[in-house]
């Protein structure tokens, strides 16, 4: 044994270190960098440029920003800033340029005296984009002359050299790139999810004008607001009924600029995005904590001090009674922003927290006194709060007393895992006793564990909480979960790892899936932001020809099977039974064309367990999509227009995304 550790020992020596040089290790490691190499890192390298482009904003030298999308899917960036240095660097002996696009945290971020604040986390910004690109073009206009410098994969093809002149004081930085096909698993950016963006940093920096272009499909977009955080509030709201104008404060305390619009609606939810120079700090922070201290704080003394609020009155306002329909947006600059939590977007600047709290509970108390209408109509509405609250606090106790909220007795139709370790243990919700059937035995009982649900849970958009409470179908899940509600919640405690939601790929499964990653998004958040939240995705196609048996889990793949058997996917098809094996109930329709069986599956309970475990619950084979909140603005403006009371809105949302649903209607 002594000569085993011996000779492993000897293995390891100095040539066992690898010194990954200039940008590999991006590019060996990439998802350390940009999240990960689906869509979301491919068009977190479209932010990256951007955000450059908006810290040369918030220093005061640039008011617009050009983002390009090419027939080619490369991408162009271009703004009007001051330019990216061209001259040579004192240590790196080499263009200021070519150090920024080649070595990591190399940058004017670090240098306060050039921008005092600047967004992104991790300060590796636009080399982490070179490296991972095919190829990068950058151009810089700056004191008269035109620089330019081409890149391969991160490696400069030359040094950087003037290609001309210029008149005038039109300056910036134009950026070209084109993502690695090596790399990411797809090369096709989404128009919406660009603008999403580029849309909030529009109302986030009212002094820049935004504008998309998409070359291919002939698309222009300008976003151009000069009521900022007003107009922000506004869109958020916009297919809620607002009972005020929005309230808007602004200044500055210990250094902090702090801007913050609110508002209240008609609606149940609270809407509230913050943000730190420009980034969307989903998990909150110090800054978030201030302006709810200031806002209980405020209403309370005012609606005391004017006779609104009782000294007898049995109901007292508390935090979370201002929450109830309330819409707010608040954006911070912070020179030294330091952040924790899940994401690592949690503010935890502790004197962040008292810069808000106080200039918020100045201009808000300033803005009552001068608006007592706007005052009595909220403290109104926050009383109704309170009084639901008291309602849900009895509903709530009545239910314990049931035992349908005790962790300590989980819901009888729940098929719990043996696994204790919520970590190594995963939660299927799936629609339907008889898909629940076919999941509880195909699983694997030592870390899945199965929950049906039956029908269409409430649609929590346009109910109080005390109602909510009441609902079987969301008592039996807040039960199996086992981390509370609401307020109550805690992600920590959840008794799974993994939430998965597993529906029929039809329009009534979709339905259901929206619903329950509603409730999850509006009572469970932390379950999302901590990513514990998933959609199984079960095949709509079982492909078959004499012995050999494929799964499909779209057209496209469906289409690459045929093809493979030499089959025209737009040949005449023949309509078929096929009884699914071990169930003679239980049928697929489907087609057949030159002996090929094509099973088109309209519901989970037409797989028999084997199938069900074999396509959409084995660890090793399955797919699953993780649930990722990359705008919380987007993703709220999505509820309220899927599940909220406008009609329009929906129709017309359905309408413009239909193309992108894979449904039998």
């Amino acid at each position: 044994m002594a000569k085993e550790i011996e000779k492993k020992n000897s293995d390891y020596t100095a040539k066992s270190i690898n010194v990954l040089k200039g940008l590999e290790a991006v590019r060996k490691r990439p998802a350390m960098y940009i999240g990960d190499i689906g869509l979301r890192g491919l068009h977190h390298l479209i932010n990256e440029v951007v955000d450059n482009s908006i810290d040369e904003a918030l220093a005061g030298y640039n008011d617009r920003v050009v983002v390009t999308i090419h027939k080619n899917q490369s991408i162009t960036v271009e703004d009007r800033g001051r330019g990216i240095p061209v001259d040579m660097h004192p240590v790196e002996k080499k263009s200021a340029l070519e150090v920024v696009m080649t070595i990591l945290h190399a940058g004017g971020k670090f240098d306060k005296n050039s921008y005092k604040v600047s967004g992104g986390l991790h300060g590796v910004g636009v080399s982490v984009v070179n490296a991972l690109s095919e190829w990068m073009i950058v151009e810089v206009r700056r004191d008269g002359k035109i620089h330019c410098q081409e890149y391969k994969r991160g490696v400069p093809k030359a040094p950087v050299k003037q290609i001309g002149t210029y008149k005038g004081e039109n300056t910036g930085t134009k950026t070209t790139f084109m993502p690695d096909h090596e790399i990411f698993k797809t090369v096709k950016f989404n128009f919406d999810t660009v603008a999403e963006r580029l849309r909030e940093l529009a109302y986030l920096n009212k002094e820049v004008t935004m504008t998309l272009k998409d070359e291919a499909e002939g698309q222009e977009e300008v976003y151009k607001f000069k009521g900022g955080l007003i107009d922000f509030v506004k869109y958020l709201d916009e297919n809620r009924a607002p009972i005020h104008k929005p309230v808007y404060i602004e200044g500055e305390k210990d250094n902090t600029p702090v801007e913050i619009a609110f508002e209240y609606s008609d609606s149940y939810s609270e809407n509230v995005h913050s943000y730190v120079n420009n980034i969307n700090t989903i998990e909150g922070g110090t800054h978030l904590v201030g302006f709810r201290t200031a806002l209980t704080r405020t209403f309370n003394n005012y609606a005391y001090k004017n006779g609104l609020i009782k000294e007898s009155n049995k109901i007292s306002l508390t935090g979370d009674d201002f929450k109830e329909g309330l819409t707010a947006v608040i954006s911070v600059k912070v020179m030294e922003p330091q952040f924790e939590g899940q994401t690592k977007t949690k503010l935890g600047n502790g004197e962040v927290k008292s810069a808000v709290e106080t200039l918020v509970g100045e201009k808000l108390s300033e803005f009552l006194e001068e608006n007592s209408s706007i005052a009595k109509k909220i403290i109104d509405k926050c009383m109704r709060a309170a009084e639901a609250r008291e309602a849900a606090r009895k509903a709530r106790e009545l239910v314990r007393r049931k035992n349908a909220l005790d962790t300590m007795h989980l819901p009888g139709k729940l098929a719990d895992c043996s696994i204790n370790d919520p970590e190594h243990c995963e939660i299927y919700i799936v629609e339907g006793d008889s898909a629940g059937g076919s999941a509880k035995m195909g699983r694997d009982r030592r870390f899945q564990a199965i929950l049906p649900i039956k029908g269409k849970i409430l649609n929590v958009e346009k109910a109080k909480i005390n109602k909510i409470l009441e609902n079987i179908e969301i008592q039996a899940m807040v039960s199996a979960i086992g981390a509370g509600i609401g307020e109550e919640f805690d992600h920590e405690k959840s008794r799974y790892g993994k939430i998965i939601l597993m529906t029929d790929a039809d329009v009534d499964g979709s339905h259901i899936r929206t619903l329950l990653l509603t409730f999850l998004y509006r009572h469970m958040k932390e379950l999302i932001t901590s990513g514990k939240v998933y959609i199984a995705q079960p095949p709509l196609y079982k492909i078959k020809k004499g012995k050999e048996e494929f799964y499909a889990f779209d057209d496209e793949e469906r289409d690459k099977i045929l093809k493979r058997f030499k089959v025209d996917s737009k040949a005449k098809e023949e309509k078929v039974i096929e009884v699914v094996e071990g169930d003679e109930e239980e049928t697929a329709e489907g087609t057949t064309t030159k002996g090929v069986l094509i099973s088109r599956y309209k519901g989970l309970g037409e797989m028999n367990p084997e199938q069900l475990w074999t396509t959409t619950m084995n660890p090793e084979t399955r797919t699953v999509l993780q649930v990722n909140l990359e705008s919380a603005a987007a993703a709220d403006k999505i509820f309220e227009t899927l599940m909220g009371d406008a009609v329009e809105p929906r129709r017309a949302f359905i309408e413009k995304h239909a193309k992108y649903a894979n449904l039998d209607i």
